[in-house]
């Protein structure tokens, strides 16, 4: 998978869980891919919320990993 793809399939992914952060008043954005690394930002109501390591490693990486297998780590970067 080129790197243009990998980009096209994360964003595909962050697609698919974006409504269901929306629905509590989060967001994501992608911020970079770098080799096996994922780097993204929860926003809005995700940031400081509780659970949002949870919902990172088991809904955004979940699905990240579904569309580019080859992703191992998905970070959230603060601020």
């Amino acid at each position: 998978m080129t790197a243009t793809e990998l980009k096209v399939n994360v964003e595909k992914a962050l697609e698919e869980i974006r409504p269901f952060l929306q629905s509590d008043g989060g967001d994501i954005s992608l911020i970079s891919i770098e080799e096996e690394t994922v780097t993204v930002r929860l926003e809005g109501a995700c940031v400081g919320c509780s659970v949002n390591q949870m919902t990172l490693k088991s809904g955004v990486e979940m699905t990240i990993k579904k569309y580019a297998p080859q992703i191992q780590n998905v970070i959230n970067i603060e601020g």
